[in-house]
């Protein structure tokens, strides 16, 4: 089974978390492979860091148009950001790119933009994609303040949209955050899927630590 990687917000850790699965399934002698189907934002070489880190994390070789069809400058909202270039995110691309990944692949890791429901197009969003590729999702929790209500509207939306919610991590973004455990144990109760790994406060991040702390045996199929 692939896996698609939201978040509950933006910078709430989904490349993190993402890397870390790839180190985990390679691990465990899987060729895994990461995608980033659409990318907003990009450095001085060009290049957009989130791309950069998923194609380190793969053991699989794969040319950077398979890993990241859409690849815009601007760090905005995806589909405002293909509109400003006269272009539209198409979701065949997407799928046809995805195909000759997984063809590559044993496990493929598709890391979303932004939350959830951010919009791809004028009709599409992020939940649209999951359905299209027939992904299961792993939902990151950015534990912060405000990670409560986040986290439950996304697992909301994810039930109402019929897409199948293989697991969640907490991923500790406040290292002084009160209640900390207190609110994962609310989030355990009231998510049905099993939280596969709390990933601590790192500084800096490191997928390959973070891989340590994910129990991939938990994924529900």
């Amino acid at each position: 089974m692939n896996y698609f990687v939201t978040g509950t917000d933006t910078g709430v850790g989904k490349t993190l978390v993402a890397c870390a699965l790839l180190h985990g399934f390679a691990a465990r002698g899987k060729l895994a492979a990461g995608m980033k189907p659409v990318a907003a934002g990009v450095d001085a070489d060009g290049r957009n860091e989130d791309v950069r880190m998923l194609l380190a994390a793969s053991n699989v070789a794969a040319d950077d148009g398979l890993v990241n069809p859409y690849c815009f400058a601007q760090a905005i909202a995806p589909h405002i950001a293909a509109r400003t270039t006269g272009g539209y995110i198409e979701f065949e691309r997407i799928a046809e790119a995805y195909r000759k990944l997984a063809a590559l692949a044993e496990v493929v890791v598709v890391e979303g933009a932004g939350g959830l429901l951010v919009p791809l197009n004028q009709r599409q969003d992020g939940a649209d994609l999951v359905a299209e590729l027939e992904l299961a999702v792993v939902m990151v929790v950015g534990m912060r303040l405000g990670c409560l209500n986040h986290a439950l509207l996304t697992v909301e939306a994810i039930e109402s949209r019929g897409l199948r919610l293989a697991g969640w991590v907490a991923n500790i973004l406040d290292g002084d955050m009160r209640a900390l455990q207190d609110n994962i144990e609310a989030l355990r109760e009231r998510i049905s899927v099993p939280l596969l790994g709390v990933v601590p406060y790192l500084a800096p991040a490191d997928a390959r630590v973070a891989s340590g702390y994910l129990r991939l045996e938990r994924l529900r199929s």
